[in-house]
């Protein structure tokens, strides 16, 4: 440029300076839009990347609706192993009245002579049934059957258990007259000790079998499961294995002296199946018509005498570790107004969700 200005005239170096300035000023535009138009470019394929994961996103929605998937419950399997004469035939009624309006399948466990210990083989059978049968998915299945580990099996989903226990001397004293009287659910079935007069007391005091404190266990074995340890009769290993299946195995276990607590917090946790169970036990009439006939409750001294046993104190601290696992999650469930329960609303959020999204 200085040479420039040597060899040329002032004008002509003015209009050399002047057309200089002119090129960079066009080139510096260009560069400019050429910016411009790459951001443009930037921000369309974003436009267009985030319509296909929407569009995406949608046909799912519509395939989801189209064939639930395993989260909103379509596949799900929920098992009351329950206990005998724990108000269990009253909480099955309302699962039957229920599976129609709410589409499930309800299935009766039925073994022979009501054994709840099932044969290695029928063990087999029963998992393969439970989770490869799809036509009866979602079920609710139900019988008198010990609690069955399905990871032995394999089985990578579990089905849901739940149950009902009850107070053990209440629960045996309903069993001993049930089988002399039946119940006012099927009045007409002969019972197998039908004929007995003998009251519960007459037979405590005589130190009768059916009476004695070997029949109180139970529950405990109910809960620990297919190993032969659990029918033990005494066994503190037992004990502990059931309080352990109970804290780690069971979605909720409930108590029969609380039975309507029970249904209201079962129906918020599965709604799918137990949606309008709350309105239906406080309404419905076959949830309050199983009650033993001619029950006499027991006097204090034969009570004070089967709670001498070992057995039932096991037995007995077995219910008050389910009485209070069941009372704290009630306690973080529930609240009660104008002695009426009701249920608390969501009490959690989320927030800081990244990435974030425009």
């Amino acid at each position: 440029m200085g040479l420039l200005r040597i060899m040329m005239p002032p004008k002509f170096q003015l209009l050399a300076l002047l057309a200089f300035a002119v090129a960079m000023f066009f080139l510096e535009n260009q560069i400019q839009k050429l910016e411009e138009s790459r951001v443009k470019l930037e921000r369309a394929i974003a436009r267009h990347e985030v319509h296909e994961i929407e569009e995406r996103h949608t046909q799912d929605g519509l395939r989801e609706r189209e064939a639930p998937s395993a989260a909103g419950g379509e596949d799900m399997v929920v098992i009351y192993n329950r206990v005998p004469k724990t108000a269990s035939t009253s909480f099955t009624n309302i699962a039957y009245d229920l599976c129609g309006k709410n589409r499930y399948h309800v299935l009766h466990i039925n073994t022979t002579k009501n054994n709840p210990v099932m044969s290695m083989q029928d063990q087999v059978r029963f998992v393969k049934n439970v989770t490869e049968w799809g036509e009866m998915k979602p079920a609710f299945y139900h019988g008198h059957v010990s609690f069955l580990d399905f990871t032995k099996f394999g089985v990578k989903k579990k089905p849901v258990y739940i149950n009902v226990i009850r107070d053990p001397i209440e629960r045996l004293v309903s069993y001993y007259y049930f089988l002399r009287f039946g119940d006012d659910y099927r009045p007409g079935l002969r019972r197998r000790k039908q004929g007995d007069k003998k009251t519960f007391d007459e037979c405590v005091s005589a130190g009768g079998s059916d009476c004695a404190p070997e029949k109180l266990w139970l529950q405990i074995p109910f809960f620990c499961g297919h190993y032969s340890e659990c029918w033990n009769v005494g066994s503190h290993w037992a004990l502990e294995q059931a309080k352990y299946n109970l804290v780690n195995e069971y979605l909720l276990v409930g108590v029969t002296e609380e039975l309507e607590d029970f249904v209201m917090m079962l129906e918020a946790a599965l709604p799918r199946f137990f949606r309008g169970a709350t309105e239906l036990y406080k309404t419905g009439k076959k949830s309050h018509l199983r009650k033993t006939s001619e029950k006499k409750p027991p006097t204090k001294e034969s009570s004070a005498r089967l709670q001498q046993s070992a057995i039932w104190k096991m037995e007995n601290e077995f219910y008050e570790f389910a009485l209070e696992q069941f009372q704290f999650v009630r306690a973080h469930a529930v609240r009660e107004k104008d002695g009426e329960l009701y249920l608390l609303a969501q009490n959690f959020f989320y927030e800081k969700i990244y990435p974030k999204t425009n």
